[in-house]
């Protein structure tokens, strides 16, 4: 289970398997930072087509503060325009962040992966040698575009010796959608689908992202004793996290950070 970390005014939450493998990372909260309301106040990212926009060099300031609390603060942030899609960037020298994609590969320790959040599913993946680290950013649409899978696919290294932690998204109980998303789900995950339908013949019903995740990490090789995971939903807990589907879109935006063992 994922354990909450306060570094001064900064809480971030970390993975114990990636503790102990000395992998630096952060699945960051809305605390500790400088940004005003409503992006109070670890903002880490704008919200798409709102006219509401936090300040960059605040968020430039708050990246900075959050790096420094777990540890990276001198490494150099790669991130990707996220589309909620399957396209995965390994960034390597000649690699340059902004290009489109939901999942980050590096084998590089200058380099800190950087992908935002904010009811989407962040994971974070680790080689147990910590050389090679993966970010991926999954909504429902990611987790139907199989994001999560290539990432591991691109990490080329055993799924037995990989261990991954999945941070805070939206929970089961908040997360409502139309039928044609229940039915994508349905069709993807055969043997257990990680739905609910309503009752009342509406067609409507939610999905348990989390679960999702954690079944395509298993399919994958991972055993179970390697992936971290934690009951904390961002649409619930607005004490610690940006929720879009909350705030109706006008809100900021966490983080989850990983850099290599050095």
């Amino acid at each position: 289970m994922l354990q909450r970390v306060q570094v001064s005014s900064i809480v971030y939450y970390a993975s114990p398997l990636f503790v102990r493998l000395g992998v630096s990372h952060a699945f960051s909260t809305r605390l500790g930072g400088i940004s005003p309301r409503p992006f109070d106040s670890m903002n880490l990212g704008n919200p798409s087509g709102c006219a509401e926009q936090d300040d960059e060099p605040r968020i430039q300031e708050n990246y900075r503060l959050l790096q420094n609390a777990a540890g990276m603060g001198d490494r150099e942030r790669f991130w990707a325009h996220q589309v909620h899609g399957p396209d995965v960037i390994v960034a390597t020298g000649d690699a340059r962040p902004g290009q489109k994609a939901d999942a980050l590969v590096t084998r590089e320790p200058h380099r800190v992966l950087a992908i935002r959040v904010a009811d989407c599913v962040p994971i974070l993946l680790a080689d147990t040698d910590g050389r090679t680290v993966a970010a991926v950013h999954a909504g429902w649409r990611g987790v139907i575009a199989r994001a999560v899978p290539n990432a591991i696919q691109a990490m080329k290294a055993p799924p037995g010796r990989l261990v991954a932690a999945i941070g805070p998204c939206i929970g089961f109980d908040a997360f409502e959608v139309g039928p044609e998303v229940l039915d994508e789900f349905e069709t993807t995950f055969p043997a257990a689908p990680p739905i609910a339908r309503y009752p009342d013949g509406s067609g409507k019903g939610t999905v348990d992202l989390r679960s999702a995740v954690h079944q395509q990490l298993l399919a994958a090789g991972l055993a179970d004793e390697n992936i971290d995971t934690t009951d904390r939903c961002t649409y619930r807990d607005a004490d610690e996290f940006f929720s879009h589907r909350r705030e109706n879109g006008i809100t900021g935006r966490m983080a989850a950070l990983i850099a290599t063992r050095v």
